[in-house]
């Protein structure tokens, strides 16, 4: 067969895919590209007549021809040569890939008001700086952080740093601030309403205002009403000098399983640290302490209003404030409230002239060892015989951790219904499928993506790897059958395995009603509305587009009209899931938090969100 013939064939089946099933500009679709290709796949797995959904084509590689070649060419020889084109395979094929990609903002000019930034690479920035302002204002939002502050400040005078309203409702916020501040002098830094409100938060901070003379960090408002998250302060003001470090409501508000990690922080320096309202009402808070103030000269640490009324939280402190001389450690008013457990292991050991002072210190579970024997001072020590474990239903503030209308009960989608529609926004990154030439040729191993990908250890993203690798690796539950799609292929061949070939797939339509109250119009039951079969498929944080499919048994799923409650005119049409055997559950989970009583005693459906679908066996009732 000539070429001219082959070409003739190939547009014949172009066109005749566009008559059956059309989709948004597909006349205009190459016949020869990546996404074309996908859709002819469609049709020879799923040779029904039903549309392509666009939310689901968007998604597909925006790769030309001829980049599509070349990189599936590299991902069969070696994968990890990838890494050696990286900005231009990440930008040809709409990839998450890091900010130290991008160019620095070294020479951005001073006094900068920074609104609105994103995904940033601040290395070298404000370097032997004197009297600037920078002023980070309403950094991030609805998405996912992944800038990079290295090297900033190094050297600095009078340079201030103001970081205000940053990352609020963020999902999966990272940001590292690396050798910040290294041997500066006079500066004042506030972090002011950072990260409140955001899922996952992980926040590094390394080495920040080592060497530092006279600086101020304040923490204001950090991290209230997160979910999931850890920040880790290693080497934070070390061998500073007349330094003072403020936590002022640091994980407050119904915070939910927060670690803070405090390590060699303000170790050989002369320092204030005042933790002030830290941890109050949060859920399961986990803080330690190692090394903390080791060696110090006159510090002073204050815990005043420490993870009061908190929930089976656990905090360690390992060698603090060793070898200090002239230190002042003052616990007051410490997990009022609270139930938990805290160890405390070389505790003051080697210090002289110097006084820790329990003052009002409520804790269960204290485990005290070598601990110095001279210069502690109890007072009002509290340690009761019992253990108590506060439950929803004793901790109104857990519910605060379950946004309203995340989850809620059948008989909810009912025409007529008012009830709260949870935040359906898709807030991770836009990214694209890779090709499966591509992504089937990457191993889905966590350390060869990250190799491949250049994400240091430690960072926003090499976590997440490492959490999608795992949640892909991990066993399915009872009944449940499950697969990680790295690409739209892999996608439409489990679909089909499980579910047949006459199959669909939906989403709720857009996400008009989130974060507000709703009215239900019309609502249908796929299936007759009968217990029937899906393939539920929620994204993966990952540099290309990761999808966590899975069926479970006996669930109903529904399409709703939502309509706007005070004038009734439709603004979203749903989808929603309704799991019918909530019986292998955890009975912490989200849902009956949220709803009660417990796994296996109701059922429990949600949204299907932005970003996420859900595939039947194709409605025909």
């Amino acid at each position: 067969m000539d070429w001219f013939t082959l070409l003739l064939i190939l547009i014949s089946i172009s066109l005749s895919a566009a008559a059956t099933s059309p989709a948004p500009a597909k006349s205009s679709l190459n016949p020869f590209t990546e996404k074309a290709a996908l859709l002819r796949y469609w049709n020879r797995k799923i040779p029904n007549s039903s549309p392509y959904p666009a939310f689901l084509v968007s998604k597909l590689t925006p790769l030309s021809i001829s980049n599509a070649a070349k990189f599936s060419t590299i991902a069969a020889s070696d994968p990890f040569k990838l890494s050696s084109t990286l900005p231009t395979f990440c930008s040809a094929a709409a990839l998450l890939c890091t900010a130290e990609l991008t160019p620095s903002l070294a020479s951005h000019p001073g006094d900068s008001a920074f609104s609105t930034y994103d995904n940033s690479n601040f290395t070298n920035y404000g370097t032997e700086a004197g009297g600037r302002v920078s002023a980070f204002k309403n950094y991030f939002g609805n998405e996912t952080p992944l800038s990079t502050f290295r090297r900033y400040g190094h050297g600095s005078g009078g340079h201030n740093d103001t970081f205000a309203a940053y990352g609020p409702r963020g999902n999966i916020v990272g940001a590292n601030f690396t050798s910040y501040g290294t041997s500066s002098a006079g500066s004042i830094d506030k972090f002011n309403s950072y990260s409140n409100s955001s899922n996952i938060p992980v926040l590094g901070f390394n080495n920040y205002a080592t060497e530092g003379t006279g600086t101020q960090e304040k923490f204001k408002h950090y991290s209230d009403d997160s979910n999931v998250g850890q920040q880790l302060f290693s080497g934070y003001g070390k061998r500073g000098e007349g330094a003072t470090l403020d936590f002022n409501s640091y994980a407050n508000k119904y915070s939910n399983i927060i670690e803070s990690g405090f390590s060699n922080y303000g170790e050989n320096g002369s320092v204030t640290d005042i933790f002030k309202s830290y941890s109050e009402n949060s859920n399961i808070p986990d803080n330690h302490f190692r090394s903390y103030g080791s060696g110090s000269l006159a510090g002073i640490e204050k815990f005043n209003t420490y993870r009061e009324q908190s929930n089976i939280g656990d905090d360690s402190f390992a060698s603090y404030h060793k070898d200090a001389n002239y230190g002042s450690v003052e616990f007051t008013n410490y997990g009022n409230e609270s139930s938990g457990s805290d160890a405390f292991k070389g505790y003051g050991e080697g210090s002289t002239n110097g006084q820790i002072t329990f003052k009002s210190y409520f804790e269960d579970n204290t485990t005290f060892k070598s601990y110095a024997k001279t210069g502690i001072d109890f007072k009002s020590y509290h340690n009761s015989s019992t253990n108590q474990i506060h439950t929803a239903s004793a901790h109104p503030g857990l519910k605060q951790w379950v946004d309203p209308g995340k989850f809620f009960r059948e008989s909810s989608l009912k025409k007529g219904t008012v009830m709260p529609m949870p935040d359906i926004h898709d807030r991770t990154p836009p990214r694209s499928f890779l090709p499966r030439s591509i992504a089937g040729n990457i191993p889905l191993s966590a350390s060869a993506v990250s190799e491949i990908f250049k994400f240091p250890p430690g960072t926003t993203m090499e976590k997440a790897v490492a959490s999608t690798v795992a949640d892909c690796e991990r066993s399915p539950s009872r009944g449940e059958t499950k697969r990680c799609a790295t690409s739209a292929e892999d996608m439409i061949d489990f679909a089909v395995s499980v579910l047949g070939s006459d199959v669909e797939v939906r989403s709720t339509a857009n996400t008009n009603g989130s974060q507000g109250n709703i009215l239900i119009g019309d609502v249908k039951g796929l299936n007759g509305g009968n217990v029937t079969q899906s393939v539920s498929c929620h994204q993966s944080l990952f540099p290309y587009l990761v999808y966590y499919c899975h069926s479970v048994p006996r669930v109903r799923v529904y399409e709703a009209e939502i309509l706007a409650v005070d004038s009734g005119e439709k603004i979203n049409h749903g989808t929603a899931i309704c799991h019918i055997d909530t019986s292998d559950w955890s009975p912490t989970h989200g849902a009956f938090v949220a709803l009660g009583p417990g796994p296996g005693k109701i059922e429990v459906c949600h949204w299907i969100f932005e970003g996420d679908m859900t595939w039947t066996v194709r409605d025909r009732v």
